[in-house]
């Protein structure tokens, strides 16, 4: 029975959050999962790229129509 239960780990992970905050955690985890992104890019073969690069600019293309549709509800919203 050397394995370590649930409640080591919630005490760790309280501690951790403690030292770092929960902002730098955040930060750490969107550059890891970035790297992990990166790194899948670099694996696959160059056609699956350029579709996954196409997907990404489609998905960027729509972020930023839904931000600039919302723009004009805050504005009459405020007036």
């Amino acid at each position: 029975m050397g394995g370590i239960s649930i409640w080591q780990l919630l005490i760790i992970a309280l501690i951790v959050i403690l030292l770092f905050g929960t902002k730098k955690l955040r930060s750490l985890g969107g550059d890891l999962g970035g790297a992990v992104k990166g790194f899948k890019n670099a694996m696959s073969p160059e056609e699956e790229n350029k579709s996954i690069e196409d997907k990404e600019k489609d998905q960027t293309a729509a972020t930023s129509q839904q931000a600039a549709e919302k723009q004009p509800e805050s504005k009459d919203k405020q007036a």
